[in-house]
């Protein structure tokens, strides 16, 4: 900057003397310290800047090759250049390449407005989807779909409190059976969704430490186990789609609503197997209800089956 100064005055005494002198006369140059002192004057400089030429120098030079960065902002966006075409314009005469017919030809079926043939149209011969043979089946219209439910997300609904009856710190023998309502009264998931049960699945054991009742329509061997090693229960109960909507819609089947389906015989090995399912058509199942409500009974049998010491 210092530098640009300096020039400026060199270059104005230079013009002012030249204009004062006659055409022949030799124009005095004025030294390097004189323009330095006139230029720091004009800056209104120290006097040790006078002296530091080559240090402004040196900065002016940094300053040049300075590279600055645009910063992007939402105004500036936009899209890269041939990304939207403008559409073709139809019937706009003849010089644009589609006027006069637009591109459709004479007359004929396919030149009428709304006109054309329908996808698969052979000209009124046997379609090719009709010639070839059926092959396979789908029974989509008899799956049942569940709802997936983990372990670990009725852990955290349990710790939120959306149980009422159910606390995390709740004993073994005063928890109270959750069922499917009281699954879908917690928030857990939506009537609407529940049309053919729900699955208890496995993820998240480590985080379940609650002694859980559950009566379910499905559950995993892994389930069973995670709820089992905490104390807790798990039962298989089948529900139709009536005996769905009296669980979980009571209140539109007044003081006497139907009795719940057997399950159909495909789904009566499934309700049967303690091992894997814990059914409640099991032995053991009904046997462990029975005595839930009647423990004096628990010795007698264990007499019948020959387990009293």
């Amino acid at each position: 900057m210092l530098s640009n100064l300096c020039r400026q005055f060199t270059t104005a005494a230079s013009l002012s003397a030249r204009s004062c002198a006659g055409p022949r006369t030799a124009v005095p140059r004025l030294p390097a310290s004189s323009v330095q002192s006139m230029a720091a004057r004009r800056l209104a400089l120290p006097s040790t800047a006078t002296t530091s030429l080559a240090a402004f120098s040196t900065a002016a030079a940094s300053q040049a090759n300075t590279e600055y960065v645009e910063v992007l902002k939402l105004n500036m966006l936009e899209n890269n250049p041939g990304a939207r075409r403008q559409k073709k314009r139809v019937g706009r005469g003849v010089g644009s390449g589609r006027g006069k017919t637009s591109g459709r030809g004479h007359k004929g079926q396919k030149a009428r407005a709304g006109g054309g043939v329908k996808l698969g149209f052979e000209g009124g011969q046997t379609k090719l989807y009709k010639r070839l043979p059926k092959r396979g089946f789908t029974n989509k219209r008899f799956a049942t779909p569940m709802v997936p439910l983990n372990v670990g997300k009725i852990q955290d609904f349990i710790d939120m409190g959306r149980f009422p009856h159910v606390a995390a710190d709740t004993a073994a023998d005063a928890m109270p059976i959750l069922t499917l309502k009281d699954l879908v009264d917690a928030g857990i998931t939506n009537h609407t969704t529940v049309k053919h049960g729900i699955k208890l699945l496995s993820h998240g054991t480590e985080r379940l430490r609650t002694p859980i009742k559950l009566h379910i329509s499905r559950a995993s061997k892994e389930a069973i186990q995670a709820v089992e090693n905490v104390g807790g229960q798990v039962t298989t109960v089948h529900y139709n789609r009536l005996a769905l909507r009296v669980l979980l819609k009571p209140h539109k089947f007044g003081v006497h609503p139907p009795k719940m389906a057997r399950p159909p015989p495909k789904l009566q090995p499934y309700y049967t197997n303690w091992d894997d399912c814990r059914g409640y058509l099991s032995v053991q199942s009904q046997m462990r209800d029975l005595l839930a409500q009647r423990p004096e009974l628990e010795e007698a049998f264990q007499k019948a089956l020959g387990k009293t010491k």
